[in-house]
């Protein structure tokens, strides 16, 4: 599974609006789906907040849900020019923000496959100090491909 054939430069906002988490993330959702699917996503995405931050520490968070509107996986992502506060369990604001949902129905469980590779990839953007460094989406994509191959081949 390559992360970076998930993404679409659709669906990278790299100029997302600083605000509440609840804002950004409804900005990502919407990113994805419309209406009233939209919303039903976004209130099952700040259900899952309330049992735990999402926010996994270093500027970067995954907020991520199962739910019947999606057919597939489907991801997007987000980064504000100034970090917002996310209940983190680091307790620092987050910048990159990485959201999954996928169905209830999971063939292959790609959900948890995709949730732990975001979580590889999320440790080598903050090693490598490189939250910012995109300045296009198609430039983000290139390198979250980039950081796989260089995790594949440590393997």
């Amino acid at each position: 599974m390559n992360l970076a054939s998930l993404l679409s430069k659709d669906r990278v906002n790299l100029s997302l609006k600083p605000g509440k988490k609840d804002d950004v993330i409804k900005d990502l959702v919407y990113s994805i789906k419309k209406g009233t699917d939209a919303e039903v996503i976004v209130s099952t995405l700040l259900k899952r907040e309330e049992l735990g931050s999402t926010g996994i520490g270093k500027g970067i968070a995954i907020p991520h849900c199962r739910s019947l509107v999606v057919e597939k996986l489907e991801i997007a992502v987000g980064r504000t020019s100034k970090p917002i506060s996310f209940n983190s369990i680091d307790k620092k604001p987050v910048s990159l923000i990485f959201l999954i949902i996928a169905p209830p129905q999971d063939p292959g469980n790609q959900y948890l496959i995709t949730l732990g590779k975001i979580v590889q990839i999320a440790k080598e953007i903050t090693k490598k100090n490189l939250i910012q460094q995109a300045k296009t989406p198609e430039e983000f994509i290139a390198l979250i491909n980039d950081i796989e191959k260089g995790l594949t081949k440590r393997k």
